[in-house]
């Protein structure tokens, strides 16, 4: 299996640094900083680039369960809400939230939510993220 990469650069201090992330693959670079990880700032942040990740994994998880039991989706559209709050003395993702909407045809919701509480376990993101709660709103779309 392939070996993932990202690099990050950080230059300065901690408020008035500034920084870039860049994808190995080369398909995304970006800027990050203070303001763009604890206020509303222009530029990415670590959190962000979590739940694309997890939301990604979720819905590739999701996908490939419900294909394997014969129920092949039209699509599957994640959104991931990654919390991060003051803990103590710093800082800690405290709950990601996972809202998922699936276009699968001839497939009841019980059995949807069978394979989207699967996904949510079973995601490679998730079982990394495994300290962390992970909530899961999945509905079936038609």
């Amino acid at each position: 299996m392939a070996v993932r990469t990202a690099e990050a650069v950080w230059t300065a201090g901690l408020k008035d640094g500034k920084g870039t992330v860049k994808l190995g693959s080369g398909a995304y670079q970006g800027a990050y900083s203070f303001a763009s990880r604890f206020e509303e700032g222009t530029g990415t942040n670590p959190e962000e680039l979590i739940g694309a990740a997890h939301a990604g994994c979720f819905s590739m998880a999701l996908s490939a369960g419900l294909e394997r039991a014969g129920h092949k989706p039209a699509s599957v559209k994640t959104k991931a809400r990654v919390h991060l709050e003051k803990v103590g003395d710093g800082f800690q993702i405290t709950k990601i939230q996972l809202q998922t909407e699936a276009v699968v045809p001839g497939l009841d919701p019980a059995k949807f939510r069978e394979h989207a509480d699967a996904a949510k376990k079973g995601c490679p993101v998730s079982r990394a993220l495994a300290a962390v709660p992970i909530e899961l709103d999945a509905k079936l779309t038609a």
